[in-house]
């Protein structure tokens, strides 16, 4: 039973209910987005240590994954071009099973300590061109598959969420102790004989220290 039962009547499911409600962006917002990767977006990217990469299956399934490194490990080819390096991780590879059933992609590239945010949306695929890769490397590892995304619009994005959610300001960060515990929740979620929180913690850690690249 839910604490509060949805009201189907209230679901908003048309554009035009929804700019009755939000109303149209003006003039500047409708300017602000550009087709390809300027001085300015280069300039960000090559600071930015940290992107989210969204994808969706050929359903529409939906999937966002956090790719992060050094600043400007996202490598920009060309004014309509980049290449995100694919470290090694769960094997799961969901961004990449998603790009191969649809190509539509978007990125949201942070830098720490600003709010805004630049969004970058492009159509995917994906490479296995060492000469392209070893460009990458790091520690004398390159990857072994790049995403390139073709950029079809990009544009920047208020900081009204990270002023709301005060996201880089330590003062308001949980305490260590209070942070829910990663190593518990996937430890609950999988449910197998034999694997604990402590299991799962151990894995992580050796994961953490020796398997980045």
């Amino acid at each position: 039973m839910y604490e509060h039962e949805i009201n189907r009547d209230q679901i908003v499911s048309t554009e035009e209910e929804l700019r009755a409600l939000i109303g149209f962006p003006g003039e500047l917002i409708e300017r602000k987005s550009i087709t390809h990767l300027d001085a300015h977006c280069r300039d960000f990217i090559a600071r930015s240590p940290f992107v989210l990469l969204s994808t969706s299956n050929e359903l529409g399934q939906c999937d966002v994954s956090p790719r992060g490194d050094g600043p400007g490990f996202v490598h920009v080819l060309d004014d309509r071009h980049l290449v995100i390096p694919e470290r090694p991780g769960n094997k799961r590879i969901d961004s990449l099973r998603n790009i191969i059933a649809n190509p539509h992609a978007g990125m949201l590239f942070m830098i720490p300590g600003l709010g805004e945010t630049l969004r970058v949306n492009g159509r995917a695929s994906i490479t296995k061109d060492e000469r392209l890769l070893s460009r990458m490397a790091v520690k004398d590892r390159a990857p072994v598959l790049g995403i390139i995304v073709e950029v079809v619009e990009c544009y920047m994005h208020c900081a009204k969420a990270f002023f709301r959610s005060q996201l880089w300001k330590s003062e308001s960060w949980l305490g260590k102790e209070q942070l829910p515990s990663p190593a518990a929740i996937i430890a609950a979620h999988v449910s197998m004989e034999g694997v604990t929180a402590d299991t799962i913690a151990d894995r992580l850690g050796d994961s953490y220290k020796n398997r980045l690249y």
